[in-house]
């Protein structure tokens, strides 16, 4: 398309407020069909995946008494405590089964897509909300987080009501106490579930702007969002103690292009080209369409994309600006921006609908939506494989030991990995199937350690308190990540006179069985 067509197809576009916008109760019953469909989507099939390490700290927190889990958070994740706090009564209610323990993040998204939708009817057609909300439903990044024990759906679902709240605010004529402290403790909460929700602040102050109606209302919105930071300022101080915790990122995570334009949202490189290119298509639109506004010398006004883009863009721009000098990102950290690009997505579709030439926008749009949801099938089908969680397969760890240890077996696991990584944590998830073997190199369980973890001591050390003293048999497992196996302890257990009689390789393991 030559830049005269666009400009001419910029300047046909209907405006937001022409367009005849969704009735309000019609919206609100799809809203919650939505959501529905949005949970459902994100549970379906997230008790197949083995846990992971975050999961696993999740779970090993969650599941300590209360005093040992406020001992653990004043050395380490803090900055998880109230999420923690509200999974451990959880599993008080539902158990911890895998699939109990990510169904709160399934229920997150449902919220997050219901909250999608009854902003983007405000702005447009029922059709067009519905859409906005599928697509946050089957977004990648959005449908991981659906299924993983983690916080991360839940910080999305209150940036999505968040915005929401906002435009309703700009909306209403009136002084809106009421949603000022709605917003207010959405923003808190968000804080206090996942500490870079703050970064939205920066955010809402482009949107607050550029939005007339809101911009009258400058100062309620900086008493609301000072409050809300003052609420949550106990927590930031708690992440600054406990920064030391992150700061592996700086070696584990560089920030390429394949990182921020595939990884952070869309995971797999198909996807990211259909949802790049429907993201070029809103962007390119709607800078026609505010360059042929401006020289009018008209406003733009309250625009979906102005707070959609906003969101998408401020606040993940920011951190990986800072990460040169902050060793504070990760793909998953854009998870609570992720709802924006949904959005954004949709805008995209709408404008392709609405091209000069109706027959061939609409068939654009209908192909471009069928690409979108076609590509979201086989993400979804690859994050919900067995060892789709960093190669994770405690489960097969778990059901072998179960099956062929018996009472009087040791077992010693790989403690030469990172905490996150170590094979001891499938018997920290599911201490049940390790009831015939003892662990003989523990000793500290993490229910009363100062860390999320066990601590262990080393085989010589162990060796040297008697620990090995009538165990003839011990199971050892290894971990294999890439193709590169451990052989952590095998020398020195040799050297007590064990040998190797059988070996199982796993999709991340190595399980071997050594006598003397």
């Amino acid at each position: 398309m030559t830049s005269q067509a666009l400009h001419r197809a910029a300047a046909q576009e209907t405006p937001d407020a022409a367009e005849r916008l969704a009735d309000p109760r019609r919206l609100g019953l799809w809203a919650a069909l939505v959501g529905l469909f949005a949970v459902a989507a994100s549970a379906a099939g997230s008790w197949i995946p083995s846990l992971w390490g975050d999961e696993a700290a999740t779970l090993m927190s969650a599941t300590r008494p209360l005093p040992s889990l406020v001992h653990m958070l004043s050395y380490v994740d803090a900055v998880h405590g109230l999420y923690y706090f509200g999974l451990h009564a959880w599993i008080d209610v539902f158990g911890p089964s895998a699939f109990s323990i990510r169904f709160p993040s399934a229920l997150a998204m449902g919220v997050c897509a219901a909250a999608v939708v009854w902003m983007c009817g405000r702005f447009g057609s029922l059709r067009f909300a519905v859409l906005a909300g599928v697509f946050t439903a089957i977004l990648p990044r959005l449908i991981f987080a659906g299924e993983e024990a983690r916080s991360y759906a839940m910080t999305a679902a209150l940036a999505a009501v968040l915005c929401a709240i906002l435009i309703e605010i700009a909306r209403r004529d009136s002084r809106a106490l009421g949603g000022w402290v709605a917003y207010t403790a959405v923003l808190a909460v968000g804080i206090w579930l996942f500490l870079y929700v703050a970064l939205m602040v920066p955010a809402i102050v482009v949107i607050v702007l550029c939005c007339p109606p809101l911009r009258r209302r400058w100062r309620a919105a900086a008493v609301s969002t000072a409050v809300a930071l003052v609420l949550a300022s106990p927590l930031a101080w708690f992440g600054y103690m406990q920064r030391r915790q992150i700061a592996f990122l700086a070696v584990r995570e560089s920030i390429t292009p394949e990182v921020v334009l595939r990884n952070m949202w869309f995971q797999e490189w198909w996807f990211a080209v259909i949802a790049w290119a429907l993201i070029l298509v809103a962007v390119i639109f709607f800078a026609l369409e505010a360059a042929r506004v401006r020289r009018s010398g008209t406003r733009l006004g309250l625009r979906l994309e102005t707070v959609a883009l906003s969101w998408m863009v401020v606040p993940m721009g920011i951190l990986i600006a800072a990460s040169p000098f902050v060793s504070g990102y990760t793909a998953r950290y854009g998870t609570f921006s992720a709802p924006a690009v949904a959005i954004v997505m949709a805008l995209g579709v709408r404008r392709l609908a609405r091209l000069p030439r109706r027959r061939l926008g609409k068939a654009l749009a209908a192909v471009s939506v069928a690409a979108v949801l076609i590509a979201a099938v086989p993400v979804a089908a690859l994050q919900r494989g067995p060892y789709a969680k960093n190669q994770s397969d405690w489960n097969d760890i778990a059901a072998f030991i179960s099956a062929n240890a018996v009472p009087g077996d040791g077992i010693v696991f790989d403690d030469g990995a990172r905490p996150s990584q170590r094979t001891r944590l499938a018997k920290a998830t599911d201490p049940t199937a390790f009831r015939n073997v003892t662990d003989l190199l523990l000793k500290t369980p993490f229910q009363k350690s100062y860390t999320w973890y066990d601590q262990t001591y080393g085989i010589p050390r162990a060796s040297g308190m008697g620990r090995f003293e009538g165990v003839d048999r011990v199971w050892v497992v290894e971990l294999k990540f890439d193709g590169v196996e451990d052989t952590w302890g095998l020398g020195q257990l040799q050297s007590l006179g064990y040998h190797e009689t059988r070996r199982v390789d796993g999709a991340g393991s190595v399980i071997l069985l050594y006598e003397r």
